[in-house]
């Protein structure tokens, strides 16, 4: 096992999470019910869930497109979908 991948994924995943809308949500829910344990299995299991998909998919991707490619496609993605937010906020 590669540590040095594992910690710099780990960082790196764990501070884009704080504070975003899944993580209020997972609040949310455990303040609104009874069973934290099963907020927590839900929440846990549902992260663990996209995160695979995430690395199914990044590594078939990887075979066809290059590296420099998906980076730059993923930043114009962010860059263009804040900008959306920006302009269509809905205010």
């Amino acid at each position: 096992m590669d540590f040095k991948v594992f910690f710099a994924t780990f960082c790196m995943i764990f501070l884009a999470e704080l504070g975003d809308k899944t993580q209020l949500a997972t609040l949310m829910f455990a303040a609104e019910n009874k069973s934290r344990l099963a907020v927590f299995i839900g929440s846990a299991g549902a992260l663990a869930l996209t995160s695979l998909l995430a690395v199914v998919f990044g590594s078939l991707i990887s075979r066809v497109v290059p590296a420099n490619y998906v980076r730059v496609a993923a930043g114009s993605l962010f860059v263009v979908l804040g900008g959306w937010m920006l302009l269509f906020s809905g205010k």
